[in-house]
């Protein structure tokens, strides 16, 4: 259960990292496009490039909700990879159980969906992952636990509650919404996904420490 202080500190964030975190943020932030205060329409000094790098890092790491030594070892591994740095670290981090849990449309936040993989609601191949780090492979698939289908929020799931706020599912997920099923049928590829983030100052970031 999100809190009252956690949803401000959200929106405050969002608002310092110019990207809406979550449903109450994005209402904010298109009503409200800058800062609180009298200054808050005056504009901002240039900033430093490492200021600006370290911001889009920022930006990364908090749509998808991790912890700094998180994305510093899926970016590790993205380096390791064949092809563009900063492509394969989005494609790593978009194939995340609780990313593809919201992507599916199965839960509003990315908060939301971690919570509900943490407390066993959400299946792989039939499974239950505990793990919202988990990274699904393309050909596996994600369903609510059958004894959880009837919980209010995934009655509203279901029902297609979230489809206001959320991004149109991407291409490399097959989602069957009302029966809370959705199948990852392709490695997820950056133009895909709808993750806001310039990932080359990301990499530079990174390639500078």
């Amino acid at each position: 259960m999100v809190t009252k202080a956690q949803d401000r500190r959200k929106v405050r964030l969002s608002r310092a990292l110019g990207v809406a975190l979550t449903p109450k943020a994005a209402r904010y932030l298109e009503k409200r496009p800058y800062g609180p205060g009298q200054h808050g329409r005056t504009k901002r000094k240039a900033d430093s490039d490492y200021a600006v790098r370290l911001r889009e890092k920022q930006r990364l790491r908090e749509q998808y909700g991790i912890r700094e030594k998180q994305l510093r070892i899926a970016f590790n591994e993205a380096n390791r990879t064949d092809g563009l740095t900063g492509e394969n670290l989005v494609e790593l981090l978009e194939m995340r159980l609780d990313a593809l849990v919201l992507r599916s449309g199965f839960a509003r936040t990315t908060a939301q969906a971690r919570q509900f993989v943490v407390h066993r609601h959400i299946l792989v191949d039939g499974k239950i992952v505990d793990r919202p780090s988990f990274r699904v492979k393309p050909g596996q698939t994600i369903e609510v636990k059958a004894k959880s289908e009837g919980i209010e929020p995934f009655q509203v799931a279901a029902a297609g509650g979230h489809a206001e706020v959320l991004p149109a599912v991407p291409g490399y997920l097959e989602v069957q919404l009302d029966k809370l099923q959705a199948k990852l049928v392709a490695r997820p590829k950056r133009a895909e996904v709808p993750v806001q983030c310039d990932v080359q100052l990301v990499v530079e970031y990174y390639a500078a420490r």
